[in-house]
């Protein structure tokens, strides 16, 4: 910041003191306000000067990813992010101070120097969180298609299991420290609540879509204990010659013990795993933001226990009255357009009953319309129960669970 800039930063903290002295003397409180105009339009100004070359940088937009990890955030993202810190101090002084909260030209007139300060921050935050979503994005929605990941070779004398994530899981628990450093940095004033919510709320939602229609066979599969066992014996040449050979001169030994056992994680574990990357992401502060952001959380903490009972099969429930309330107890808190796909490939042929089959329309069409965001999902959740729960009343042999869960769900919709 240059001498001219921290002089007019002096006088205003020096008006902003002087305020508070002459609180009860309106002629001068407004003499006072009137003196502050001057050193914070040219405040901004030069801190506008300041920004624009940073944020014009291609070291500004540099992110890490996976295949290319870097300082994060680098010299020039620090320096913006200094300059934005700035800013929000001076907007909790407008704030404490209750300035620049009028509509028109009739009040303080400190409103022009309250947007300045906000369109400062914005400046900075906003490039930084887009950046930061054009790479997680690409890698959330990558787990809708199944882990294709060879497992590593198995190690002798170790038989633990060792569980082989997706991919994407693996690059966002390398990623997310770095990334959640950076976001608290750039999160902590109320001008940035709103675009924290709007990325945290995108992520979950592409994770819930991802793994709701995530085909849960894998297409490489999984190396069994024996598999594992075989594999290693076949392709780990003799180190030494045959055992008959010293059985006179050497005592019998222990048995090898057998190699690791690597298998793929299922949905579940993978969707388990990406909650507890994404808890340790900072939070909208309070408000609706904060609910919203909340409720799209508990979808995600609450999907695993779905597709794992559906993967099991819910054999531990008997009865068909049981089996339906343990469902609805299941997704009370997951969306109803999330909930369906994993319903019905449990309970009806994946093949011919998928949503946008039911609805006549493309799978590509469905998601564009219907599943965009939680708002678009719950705006249509109504009206395409209704035409599932038509179409597997015409169904010759309709599963009860099925029928039961639709018209349980369609009458809490109802209700609320």
């Amino acid at each position: 910041m240059s001498r001219r800039s921290l002089s007019f930063v002096c006088d205003a903290n020096l008006s902003f003191r002087e305020l508070n002295a002459v609180h009860d003397n309106s002629h001068l409180y407004r003499t006072v306000l009137r003196s502050l105009q001057k050193p914070l339009s040219v405040l901004l100004t030069n801190l506008s000067n300041l920004l624009l070359p940073l944020v014009a940088s291609q070291a500004f937009l540099a992110v890490p990813t996976i295949s290319n990890q870097f300082l994060f955030p680098n010299t020039v993202q620090t320096h913006t992010l200094a300059v934005s810190k700035f800013c929000e101090e001076l907007l909790h002084v407008f704030d404490e101070m209750a300035l620049g909260l009028d509509v028109d030209s009739r009040g303080d007139g400190l409103r022009p120097a309250r947007d300045g300060l906000a369109s400062l921050i914005k400046r900075v935050i906003n490039p930084l969180i887009g950046a930061i979503r054009s790479v997680l994005i690409p890698l959330v929605e990558a787990l809708e298609t199944p882990n294709t990941t060879l497992p590593s070779k198995p190690v002798p004398g170790n038989n633990k299991i060792h569980i082989v994530y997706h991919p994407s899981i693996v690059a966002l628990q390398t990623l997310m420290p770095s990334y959640s450093k950076v976001l608290t940095a750039c999160t902590t004033s109320s001008v940035s609540q709103a675009p924290l919510a709007s990325l945290l709320i995108s992520i979950l939602w592409k994770a819930l879509v991802a793994f709701s229609h995530r085909n849960g066979i894998n297409l490489a599969a999984p190396l069994t204990p024996e598999s594992s066992i075989k594999k290693y014996q076949s392709s780990s040449p003799p180190l030494t010659p045959p055992s008959t050979r010293f059985s006179i001169k050497l005592p019998p030994s222990r048995p090898p013990s057998p190699p690791a056992i690597s298998i793929h994680a299922t949905p579940a574990l993978d969707c388990k795993a990406l909650y507890d990357v994404l808890f340790g992401l900072p939070r909208p502060c309070d408000g609706q933001a904060r609910e919203a952001v909340d409720e799209a959380f508990e979808g995600l903490r609450t999907l695993p226990d779905l597709l794992q009972a559906i993967k099991a099969g819910l054999e531990e429930i008997s009865s068909f009255p049981d089996t339906a309330r343990h469902l609805g107890n299941l997704t009370a808190d997951i969306p109803f357009l999330i909930a369906l796909p994993v319903i019905l490939n449990a309970f009806s042929d994946p093949n011919s009953s998928s949503v946008s089959t039911i609805l006549g329309i493309s799978g590509e069409d469905y998601r564009k319309g219907c599943l965009s965001g939680f708002s678009r999902a719950e705006e249509c959740a109504d009206t395409i129960g209704q035409r599932v729960l038509d179409f597997f009343r015409t169904v010759p042999t309709p599963s009860e669970v099925l029928l039961y869960w639709l018209e349980s769900e369609l009458e809490g919709m109802v209700d609320t």
